[in-house]
């Protein structure tokens, strides 16, 4: 089911988002100050060509540690990109979105796109990891808070 959903999604509209994505990270790429704003585009880029199966996960929650993405330089790259990046692609996953809507064999993909605009606002600290791995961490974390809180 995985791969006739992210065939059909890369075939209709899917390509154009991942394209605009890579196409935002070679600009970041070109302005040398932009490179951790590039690498992020060319990840979360290569996630919206083929969205089915994957998520996006913070690596601080990923990894249980912070770096500097995920940090307080992360939070401010993240502010610097929405003013400058992420609202025009959050605008443009928001329109496919309300157009894949308007059938019912479209609402997964738009989901998708909804999912891809919040990602779009924050992009920095973000990595993308199969289902099963980002519902393994988020349960290891739960078990281990679990476990704080009975101790």
């Amino acid at each position: 089911m995985r791969l006739i959903g992210n065939i059909i999604w890369f075939l209709l509209g899917g390509f154009i988002m991942g394209l605009i994505w890579w196409g935002f990270g070679i600009i970041a790429f070109c302005t040398i100050v932009g490179i951790p704003w590039g690498r992020s585009c060319f990840v979360i880029g290569q996630f919206s060509f083929f969205p089915f199966g994957k998520q996006t996960i913070s690596r601080k929650e990923l990894l249980g540690k912070s770096d500097i993405g995920t940090g307080t330089l992360g939070l401010i790259g993240n502010i610097i990109w929405i003013l400058v990046a992420g609202i025009w692609l959050a605008i443009g996953h928001i329109l496919s979105a309300v157009a894949c809507a308007l059938t019912i064999i479209g609402i997964p993909f738009a989901i998708q796109h909804i999912k891809l605009a919040v990602v779009s606002l924050a992009p920095v600290g973000q990595t993308v990891v199969s289902n099963e791995v980002a519902d393994a961490t988020r349960r290891s974390r739960a078990d281990q808070e679990l476990s704080k809180m009975r101790s």
